[in-house]
């Protein structure tokens, strides 16, 4: 039961339906907090190198073609679910030549070529936020979701239970 609870929230939340209107909800009763680690990795998806791969591309990344100016990339994974109340330490890693960010509402770090960075977040208040890269080439396609589930819709636990 505790799953398809969870996973109907989260239903509502990305649907929409369940909205905070920015508001802090109190955490539920027995609903303690906890530090979760999360591994996000920058994720090359089509970029100019692979030119010399898929020929076809050359049309797409010249000028006037729909990748004009732009590469796509990705985060790995693209969408993170935590609950309200939780700290989240953020593992970036950036194996590439290309410097990435990851910006969250709150919080901006710059994800440096061919290194991992390391950040922490609280998730505050319930919803669904996206996290993107702020490199004016890599929008819109780089970007992911942190949907943060409301503590108040956690079943009541005991410490150490999870």
């Amino acid at each position: 039961m505790r799953l398809t609870c969870v996973t109907f929230v989260a239903a509502l939340l990305v649907s929409g339906a369940a909205c905070t209107g920015g508001h802090t909800m109190p955490a539920g009763p027995g609903y303690t907090p906890v530090t979760r680690t999360v591994t996000i990795t920058t994720v090359p998806l089509l970029v100019r190198e692979d030119q010399r791969v898929l020929p076809f591309l050359q049309a797409d990344f010249a000028k006037g073609g729909v990748l004009d100016g732009k590469e796509v990339y990705a985060f790995s994974p693209s969408s993170v679910t935590v609950v309200e109340g939780d700290t989240i330490h953020f593992v970036l890693i950036n194996p590439e030549d290309d410097v990435h960010s990851f910006v969250l509402p709150d919080m901006a770090v710059s994800l440096p070529p061919q290194k991992t960075t390391m950040a922490s977040y609280v998730a505050k208040r319930a919803g669904v936020f996206r996290f993107l890269c702020s490199i004016p080439a890599h929008l819109p396609m780089m970007w992911g979701q942190l949907i943060v589930l409301p503590a108040s819709s956690m079943p009541g636990q005991a410490r150490g239970e999870r």
